[in-house]
């Protein structure tokens, strides 16, 4: 096999912020967090820029709502009547204060979940998609999954503190996970434009069904007003995880999005805003798109007994085209000073006949920082047969004949 390799590094000293990976110590001391998790997250790539406890497994209050409206909207309609139970009614403060047997439309639940909070509106919404708070719950964890969140827990809608007896499972995530949670609501859910107004909205009123009841609902999320960059955010608090934000951040084309979990107890409400700027100033200043893409050449590959060209003869070697299979024509990345990116290019240098067209025979690979980014093949562009008995004695004698 044949290797290239090209190495683009800029100056400066190699920093890794997320857990467990070592670099510059300075970086994380500048960085004094509140919060005893935390994540900066580039939304488009899912990379951790910064971390701090980023795995740990913590409980996340009322953040949990992101998750359950997304899956209201993807998987509910929001034209839909739904009932509210006894169990929904039951729910403690912060709540919308519905009846049993009251009915509302879902979409103007999600306001009252997303805008304040609200614990029964949640679980009406659940059983109305999932049939039940249990099936919502699976639903939420198959969710996780599929978006790659393999460190979280979802047992209830509205993020109450929770624990399954017989497993011992708390209601949890980890920053990381519930950054990626916020990164696939903003950028990914065929439902993003829906989940992105609901959550900006500022206030919101609406009535039950019977218009017999009026309510009001206002933005809590004052990380709106607070940058001009801010996209979405949802707080969080409960006795056991203390102050929580998910947020994202939207600008020059980049979106980030920040996790804190346990960001202080009352009454330091204010922590995680200062947390939050402070993450989201820390990804604008330091990390740009850099387009990472490079056409490649390739000279043609030898084929061992191969035939070349149509006709050929023993005498000839066959040789046969190779490009690369890329379909796109830039690798757009978000990159800082320090980041290192290395591209790898590995080709077979001797192929054995018979050839197909479009076979794989090596690779161009894109390292971010020593981690696989991207990797792109390279393929055949024709066909080379293999020089058998027949065909040699085929031209032997067409060669005979010719004389």
């Amino acid at each position: 096999m044949v290797l290239a390799v090209a190495l683009f590094c800029c100056p400066g000293t190699l920093i890794k912020a997320a857990d467990g990976l070592q670099g510059k110590e300075t970086a994380k001391e500048q960085m004094q967090l509140y919060a005893q998790a935390a994540v900066l997250m580039d939304a488009d790539s899912g990379r951790v820029l910064y971390g701090k406890n980023a795995e740990a497994k913590l409980p996340m209050a009322s953040t949990t709502k992101i998750m359950t409206c997304i899956l209201a909207l993807e998987y509910g309609n929001p034209d839909e009547v739904v009932e509210v139970s006894s169990y929904a009614a039951s729910m403690p403060k912060v709540k919308l204060c519905v009846k049993s047997g009251e009915k509302y439309y879902m979409r103007d639940l999600l306001y009252s979940l997303m805008l304040e909070s609200h614990n029964d509106s949640a679980v009406v919404i659940a059983e109305a998609v999932g049939g039940s708070v249990e099936g919502f719950a699976a639903m939420m964890n198959q969710k996780a999954r599929d978006i790659g969140c393999f460190d979280s827990y979802f047992i209830t809608p509205n993020g109450l503190d929770a624990k399954v007896n017989d497993t011992g499972k708390v209601h949890s995530t980890t920053a990381a996970d519930l950054a990626r949670i916020m990164a696939y609501c903003v950028t990914d859910s065929p439902e993003k434009e829906r989940f992105l107004e609901i959550t900006r909205t500022q206030s919101y009123h609406f009535t039950d069904v019977d218009g017999t009841r009026n309510f009001q609902c206002n933005n809590h999320n004052a990380f709106l007003g607070m940058m001009q960059e801010a996209l979405s955010g949802k707080t969080g608090f409960t006795n056991n995880a203390g102050y929580c934000y998910v947020g994202a951040v939207e600008s020059k084309g980049r979106i980030f999005t920040v996790a804190l979990l346990a960001c202080g107890w009352p009454n330091n409400k204010s922590y995680k805003w200062s947390d939050m700027k402070k993450l989201a100033a820390y990804g604008m200043e330091r990390y740009q798109y850099r387009d990472l893409f490079e056409e490649q050449a390739f000279s043609d590959i030898p084929v061992r007994n191969g035939i070349a060209g149509k006709e050929g003869t023993p005498f000839e070697e066959a040789k046969i085209s190779v490009a690369l299979q890329a379909g796109e024509k830039s690798l757009p990345y978000l990159l800082c000073e320090d980041d290192q990116v290395e591209v790898k290019t590995r080709v077979e240098p001797v192929l054995d006949a018979p050839v197909a067209a479009g076979e794989q025979v090596g690779s161009v690979s894109y390292y971010l920082n020593g981690e696989l980014i991207k990797r792109y093949p390279v393929c055949t562009e024709s066909t080379v047969e293999k020089r058998s008995f027949l065909w040699i004695f085929g031209y032997i004698l067409k060669l005979a004949f010719f004389l």
